[in-house]
Parts: C-alpha cells; structure tokens; sequence
C-alpha cells in the first residue's frame, strides 16, 4: 500500500473514530430526566396556548380473519376548544356496520374520556406516569431527535410501553411506537401502535396513526387514522355545525 493510500486509511479511521467519540459526548450529556422535564414544559405550554383547531380526518379499518373479513371507512370533522372540548360531526361512512358501530364510533367516545383533566394528569408523559430511559440521539433531514424508551407505572388503557422521538428544539413528541400498557380484551394478543406528529406553526399535531391488533382467534385488524386540513383559528368563529355529533349506534 502506497504512503497516499495509508493516509487516506488513517484519515477516514480517524475520522470515524472522532464522529464515534463526538457522538457518544453528544449522547452522554443528554438525560432523560432533563429531557422529560422540558418535554412537559412544553406541552403544557402548548396545551395552554392552544386554544381552538379544526382538522379532517379519514378513519380506515381492515380485519382479516375469522369468521370474514370486514372493512369500513369513516370521516369526520373534527373540533376542539380549550380546554376540554371536541366536536365531532361524522361527514360520511361506508363498510361493515360492526366495525362503525362497535370500534370507530367509540373510538370517537374514548376520545372524548381522555379529554377530562383526570385523565390528561393521568396520561401526561411524565416522570409521575412513565419511566423513562434514554436510547440514543437521531439527526435526519427533519432535525434531531432525542430517542427514548418509555415504561408506564401502571396499567390504564390511555398508557403505552415503547419508544418515543422527541425533537430536540421545540421538545416535542414527533413519533411514537409502543403497544398499550393494559390489553383492553382477552381476545386481543397484541397491539402495535404507531403514532406521526408534525409541526404546524407553533403546535405539534397528529397527522397519522396506525394500530395493527393481533386476535388470538388468528385475525388481524389495522387501523388507520390520517389527519388533514388543519386551521388553527380563535375558538369564538363560527363552525359549520354547532350541535356536537357523538358515536350513535344504528
């Protein structure tokens, strides 16, 4: 090997060597703790600041499996006003009966619950309902993340085990992959869940989710929820609707 190319070798050994060992100082000086502790100051910041929004979103439900396979699609107008409202006005649907009536229209109901104070103090990604554990630090196109693994404290059907992506500037959750901390049925054997935030001015809204539950009778059922259209408006404007549309059952 010439000279030239073994200081090339050296050079790029080097160089990995000194990425490795600026990565690593990076990763040592980042705590979960501290990370935690900004990641709530910020959504409460951002709860408080938010004051009314409104935001399209398209419901699908696929289960493969027995006794057959089912499909429905739902949409729904959706609007919320601090601090504790949503209104939802369901704009069309199609497919199985069941599946609208049984899962998407109580999903509506459930969403409904988690909005009371209890359940947000309950449910906040804090150091009160989670533990946490710090994984590693992500730079991508996008920004960089904090990546940390979360463990809840307890079972409830609003918590998740799994592992959460927090941008590093505005600490806050960008994407989640976790499975929920209580099994909401015994015929369920498994659920993964997979959550997408992006940034629309200010705030960090949902703009997918996707639940893919394992029944142990050997079905599987994958929903999706995407998110579109979002205005952020003052909560005193007018809506399409006033009256609140709940789940109803046909």
């Amino acid at each position: 090997m010439t000279s030239f190319r073994k200081l090339l070798l050296l050079m790029f050994t080097l160089g990995c060597a000194l990425g490795a060992v600026s990565q690593t100082n990076d990763v040592s000086t980042a705590n979960a703790d501290d990370i935690i502790q900004r990641l709530a100051t910020g959504n409460e910041k951002r709860y408080v600041d938010l004051k009314s929004y409104t935001v399209r979103r398209h419901y699908e439900v696929h289960y493969r499996g027995f006794p057959s396979d089912k499909d429905a699609e739902m949409d729904v107008e959706v609007r919320y006003i601090a601090p504790a409202t949503k209104e939802f006005k369901i704009v069309s649907e199609t497919g199985s009966k069941f599946i609208l009536n049984k899962v998407l229209h109580r999903l509506l109901t459930s969403e409904q619950e988690a909005l009371t104070r209890e359940n947000r103090e309950e449910t906040a990604m804090t150091s009160r309902n989670y533990g946490f554990a710090f994984l590693r630090e992500e730079k991508t196109p996008d920004g960089r993340f904090y990546v940390l693994q979360t463990e809840p404290k307890r079972k409830n059907k609003f918590l998740f085990r799994g592992t959460i992506w927090v941008d590093a500037r505005d600490f806050a959750i960008s994407h989640i992959e976790a499975e929920p901390a209580k099994n909401p049925s015994f015929w369920i054997s498994k659920t993964q869940i997979e959550h997408t935030y992006t940034k629309f001015g200010e705030f960090w809204l949902p703009v997918q989710n996707v639940s893919v539950t394992h029944v142990r009778l050997g079905g599987t059922a994958t929903l999706t929820i995407k998110y579109r259209d979002y205005k952020i408006d003052d909560p005193t404007s007018a809506w399409r609707t006033t009256a609140r549309v709940s789940p109803h059952e046909e």
